[in-house]
């Protein structure tokens, strides 16, 4: 199979219909072999029984619905695993990514011998509430990861399947998806700008949680991918650095205290010098950290319940 079409949703029932015409358009267009995965996040609308609808019509098309709502890294993480096609496409279900791309994501690719490409909205529809703070996210982001793309965001990626395959997405990373298949040894990211459109049904899903969760989220994968199999190496070091400057202090207040006794100088007590307490507080920080360091060497960092969702129904995903 060439190409599978993930598309996850929530509360998109009025878009569906003509998205997944316009998949299956562009899809017969280019005589390629394709399925379209949807992953109902959860919906309260008629969404699912909009894609139960279009089971019937297309026969390409497949879904999964959750329980509730799981949130969009973990519908892309659970569609990456049923995912077929040699080539993944990812969609938001809004219509504000166009269908139109995906030869173009396809060809790019393949030929340039890529492992991901991102999608890059230059013209953007959204209300400058949206805008602003993605800026601001993308520009951090870039510094972070040394990953020189202008929307990480950006709903609309191809990925080749051994990507998707290898990679687990989970609380708010599916914004940093590209920074996740970095670490995991796909270094090989391209970027294309492709066409953004206004929303023609429902309203956006985006707030300002959303971009604080992300920012914490990128903390987190920064840390996880270079330390979380060596954590010692951080807090290892950390600590030590800490503890040897708190037992310097100490040792410094030490022989000053002896020196002043040895040529009989009045000398405060020890006990009575806020530094002295400084410095023990250091070492006992220092040695903390250290122990942090070696607990965590001892914990893997896979939990078995990260995504830990409960699926209601499927349809062709086995």
């Amino acid at each position: 199979m060439n190409i599978s079409v993930v598309v996850p949703l929530l509360n998109e029932a009025e878009s569906l219909p003509e998205l997944c015409n316009w998949i299956a358009r562009v899809m017969d267009q280019n005589k390629f072999s394709y399925e379209i995965i949807f992953v109902d996040d959860g919906s309260t609308d008629d969404s699912w029984k909009v894609i139960t609808s279009l089971s019937a019509t297309y026969p390409s098309v497949r879904g999964v619905k959750f329980r509730r709502n799981y949130g969009k890294s973990a519908a892309l993480n659970v569609a990456f695993e049923a995912a077929l096609g040699d080539v993944v496409i990812t969609m938001d279900a809004d219509l504000q990514d166009s269908p139109d791309e995906i030869p173009d994501l396809y060809k790019m690719l393949l030929e340039g011998n890529y492992d991901l490409i991102s999608g890059w909205k230059k013209k953007r529809y959204d209300p400058i509430s949206k805008t602003i703070p993605t800026k601001l996210f993308n520009g951090v982001t870039r510094r972070i990861s040394g990953i020189q793309l202008h929307d990480f965001n950006c709903g609309l990626k191809a990925y080749k399947k051994e990507v998707v395959k290898s990679i687990e997405v989970y609380g708010e990373m599916h914004r940093y998806i590209p920074v996740i298949a970095k670490w995991a040894g796909f270094p090989k990211i391209g970027e294309k700008a492709v066409q953004h459109q206004e929303r023609k049904y429902g309203t956006s899903k985006f707030g300002l949680e959303r971009f604080i969760n992300g920012f914490l989220d990128l903390m987190t994968i920064t840390f996880v991918s270079k330390f979380g199999k060596r954590p010692m190496h951080f807090f290892g070091l950390m600590g030590s650095l800490v503890f040897f400057v708190g037992f310097i202090a100490a040792a410094s207040l030490g022989l000053e205290k002896l020196y002043h006794v040895y040529h009989h100088l009045p000398a405060r007590l020890l006990s009575q010098r806020p530094s002295f307490y400084i410095a023990l507080t250091t070492m006992v920080i220092g040695t903390m950290l250290f122990l942090a360091g070696f607990i965590g060497e001892l914990i893997s960092r896979n939990s078995p319940i990260r995504n830990n969702y409960l699926i209601e129904r499927k349809i062709g995903v086995s």
